[in-house]
């Protein structure tokens, strides 16, 4: 449970930032390299190579070199954890305002 924890964390963490979803973003629409995906950032190549290293660090992302270029593409999988954990919430959510609902719509009568 503690490593799931620790891995759904670093997924957050990654997705916290604008420019790191910006990639992701991008990245739906297919592969591309970084120097492609850097380009749309306002920011200095090192600085974009961070946030690739964190969405790659956290499995968001793959790259791979060929040559002199990384090419970067999603890892779909890793997005099924975060369906997972809002499934969860969502579960949890609707119970209580189902049980909250059923607390304000019954009749003092009813409840005795």
């Amino acid at each position: 449970m503690a490593q799931y924890s620790a891995v759904l964390d670093g997924v957050f963490v990654a997705l916290a930032d604008p420019t790191r979803r910006a990639v992701l973003r991008r990245l739906g629409r297919g592969p591309a390299s970084v120097g492609d995906l850097a380009g749309e950032a306002p920011m200095t190549l090192p600085s974009f190579m961070k946030h690739v290293r964190v969405l790659e660090s956290n499995g968001l992302i793959r790259t791979a070199k060929s040559g002199r270029v990384r090419t970067c593409e999603l890892n779909r999988e890793r997005f099924a954890l975060v369906e997972d954990w809002l499934a969860e919430q969502r579960a949890i959510w609707a119970g209580r305002t189902d049980r909250l609902e059923r607390f304000v719509t019954t009749t003092p009568e009813e409840k005795q």
